[in-house]
């Protein structure tokens, strides 16, 4: 038992409880001297002991009932020995039901405990061959429910599914060889073959069950919820979140240039402001410090799989053109072209919608960021100095079209600085059409932004100082 709370209390942490080791132990003692036959005394028990919080108490339930339902309640198509369900059936009878099963009890001490148990029908005893196997694996490791298939495979071998298959084969040879008709062979081997569907069936809903208990349901909001998986309404909710993360930002930027608006001491004025009263008390003057305002450019992919990362990013900074010298736009999927009229004289959420309707640049064609890259450096290149930061928006996916990385280069040599914001993980870079690990080289900075949340952290990185 100490084996499973340890488990479980894994499992708290990776769904954001915090269980300190000295926590764990107290876990332990306690179920060790109420016991654990009872389940809502022993989730009382731990409650007790592992959950500080009030509001993390509904969090407590739901990880324990995933986590301790139970194997038994994965494998409750197995109700029925091999014996019982062939009587029911009506399959076999008489002298070759009873030679059969006394052939099969003869044999049982050599077969595999998985292929006993499912021959006995022993729900329990096939439990706990789940339970033996799962400890030989690590399912905090899972990150996402397409990694199932995987571990259910590893949770068969690990419970001796193979070896089940080779006894499958073996009874039905040693049947025969004892002068069991073709037809009791047959009907003894599609049970077993049967019942090893179902404890396959039974480890996928096991290893489901155990990643169940252990990924964070992004059903609070959108805030961890990937941007290319948002609804319509998510979108209009994200929409708003940014306007207020974009304001809360302005103003905290304000308020430090505010404390930041003096200067270098200014000899002169200090002088001259001091001469009426002898200069006592002394009254230092400064010279006035100009906000440094840069320009802005952003470079938009509006592909369909980063389109709404797109819409939030130019929608974040628009609401933040105060504190730039001037705002440009551009959106492309294979051409470039321009929107920052858009964004004039329309409230931003308007002019996101007539940017992308489609009158601007086709939407229907395949993402080609080097005939786009290489557009802007041709066609605006004239347009950024010194005094230029540079957004690239997009997750560099180029559908093996050149990339002309030369084009970038050539935007970071004249930009202040050029920030690619990728909506893929690093870990995805370089696999099939991905070109960001040469683009990567060619800017001064990449950010992953895939979520929300993402945006969130580092928002402040995007902004003048």
């Amino acid at each position: 038992m100490e084996q499973r709370i340890v488990e479980f209390v894994e499992v708290l942490r990776q769904n954001g409880l915090k269980v300190a080791i000295s926590e764990a132990q107290d876990a332990v003692r306690a179920a060790a001297a109420v016991g654990v036959e009872e389940k809502e005394l022993t989730r009382a028990t731990l409650k007790a002991t592992l959950c500080k919080r009030s509001q993390d108490v509904v969090l407590f339930d739901k990880a324990f009932d995933f986590f301790f339902a139970g194997a038994a309640k994965t494998l409750s198509e197995i109700e029925k020995s091999l014996a019982d369900r062939i009587a029911e059936e009506g399959l076999l009878e008489g002298d070759e039901l009873k030679m059969i099963v006394w052939m099969l009890e003869r044999m049982a001490g050599q077969m595999a405990p998985l292929t006993a148990a499912a021959m006995g029908g022993n729900r329990g005893q096939l439990a706990q061959i789940f339970r033996n196997a799962s400890l030989q694996l690590d399912y905090s490791r899972i990150q996402n429910a397409l990694q199932t298939g995987f571990y259910s495979r590893r949770l068969l071998t690990a419970a001796g599914a193979e070896n089940m298959r080779s006894d499958i084969e073996s009874i039905g040879r040693e049947l025969a060889a004892r002068g069991i008709s073709t037809r009791g062979v047959e009907v003894v081997s599609q049970y077993l073959s049967r019942q090893l569907r179902t404890v396959e069936e039974a480890a996928r809903a096991e290893v489901q069950r155990q990643s169940n208990a252990r990924l964070k349901k992004a059903t609070a909001g959108v805030t961890d919820k990937a941007l290319h998986t948002l609804s319509k309404q998510e979108v209009d909710v994200a929409q708003r979140a940014v306007r207020k993360l974009a304001e809360k930002l302005k103003a905290r930027l304000i308020r430090r240039q505010r404390s930041k608006k003096k200067g270098q001491l200014n000899p002169r004025r200090t002088l001259r402001k001091n001469l009426t009263s002898g200069g006592v008390p002394m009254v230092p003057q400064f010279r006035s410090r100009r906000p440094q305002r840069p320009d802005v450019i952003v470079l938009c992919d509006v592909s369909d799989s980063v389109r709404n990362a797109s819409r939030l990013m130019l929608l974040f900074t628009w609401s933040l053109q105060s504190l730039f010298n001037r705002v440009r736009s551009f959106i492309f999927v294979s051409e470039l072209g321009e929107v920052t009229k858009y964004f004039k004289d329309a409230k931003p959420e308007d002019a996101l919608e007539k940017a992308m309707s489609g009158d601007v640049i086709s939407l229907s064609s395949n993402s080609n960021y080097g005939n786009a890259l290489s557009s802007f450096a041709k066609s605006y290149l004239g347009s950024v100095s010194r005094k230029t930061t540079v957004f690239v928006i997009g997750d560099g996916r180029n559908n093996f079209n050149a990339p002309q990385v030369a084009a970038v280069e050539d935007i970071k040599r004249k930009a202040k600085r050029v920030i690619w914001i990728c909506t893929e993980p690093r870990a995805n870079w370089g696999f099939g059409d991905s070109e960001m690990t040469n683009y990567s080289r060619a800017v001064t900075q990449v950010v992953t932004v895939m979520s929300l949340g993402d945006l969130e952290k580092i928002a402040p990185q995007l902004v003048p100082s």
